[in-house]
């Protein structure tokens, strides 16, 4: 699950890439989180009596997070190779990885690391900082991402956490740049929109959430550790980002901390759904 999430983030973003160069990063990022929201909204159609206070709390800054992951990257991808911007952004589960690791003996974030280190590149000097800043929140902004869906998961059955969580995503953005935005598109672009939500993220966020109820936290960040690897892949092949000598070595060594983590992150206790009471106020 988690890998197919991953391949439809990255074919997702080659995809938003070349739409932004037509209506912006913030319209394009915009456009994706409300057909989101709204899909998602008609899909799962959550029932108050799912959520208490607090996990209905929970979803919202869930999605609050979302919807700032999704416009943080969009604007890095924007400025930045898709490889290099995926490869900073996931200092965020790396982080969580590190820090939420029950056998700290063993080397998968250290060669993941490593990887993100060879990816990026930082001695060349030639990045740019805007860029660089951009994923650098989007990578906090997962990080949340990553301990909350997981909350959620924990307790609230199925995907109901994302009838919550992706209309906010919707509403968070459309707050920040919908006006702007709307202005921007037209209506084959926004048929577009609605095909680039299904695929991102729509899909993937789904199987993340279902991921993370089977995985702990820990073993989930180092996993995604793949994802530079396939941005990389992907921008090969969809946006002819040709990867130096370097960031096919950090390919390898992200690989194999994801191999390792995947071998050695099922979750030991398989989280059991609360009784849940009407959400008031």
């Amino acid at each position: 699950m988690a890998l197919a999430s991953m391949s439809s983030v990255q074919i997702g973003l080659a995809a938003s890439v070349q739409l932004s160069h037509q209506i912006g990063a913030e319209a394009t990022a915009w456009l994706r989180l409300a057909w989101a929201g709204a899909i998602v909204l008609l899909v799962v159609r959550p029932r108050r009596s799912a959520f208490t206070r607090r996990t209905f709390l929970i979803c919202v800054a869930l999605g609050v997070v979302t919807g700032a992951v999704t416009m943080f990257f969009m604007a890095a991808i924007t400025r930045l190779p898709l490889g290099t911007a995926s490869a900073l952004e996931f200092l965020g589960p790396l982080t969580v990885a590190i820090v939420r690791s029950p056998n700290k003996w063993r080397p998968w974030p250290v060669f993941a690391a490593a990887g993100v280190v060879l990816l990026t590149e930082p001695w060349r000097g030639t990045i740019d900082l805007i860029g660089v800043a951009f994923a650098l929140a989007s990578a906090a902004c997962w990080a949340a991402y990553i301990l909350l869906t997981q909350l959620a998961g924990d307790e609230v059955s199925g995907v109901t956490a994302l009838g919550v969580s992706m209309p906010v995503a919707g509403i968070v953005s459309t707050i920040a740049v919908g006006p702007w935005a709307l202005g921007q598109v037209s209506w084959q672009v926004l048929l577009i929109g609605f095909g680039l939500a299904i695929l991102l993220p729509v899909v993937p966020f789904t199987l993340e959430f279902l991921a993370l109820r089977r995985l702990n936290t820990a073993a989930f960040g180092t996993l995604m550790s793949l994802e530079p690897a396939i941005a990389l892949v992907v921008g090969l092949v969809v946006l002819l980002q040709v990867p130096s000598v370097l960031a096919m070595l950090g390919i390898a060594l992200v690989v194999i901390a994801g191999v390792g983590a995947e071998r050695s992150g099922a979750r030991a206790d398989q989280p059991q759904v609360r009784e849940k009471s009407v959400v008031s106020g």
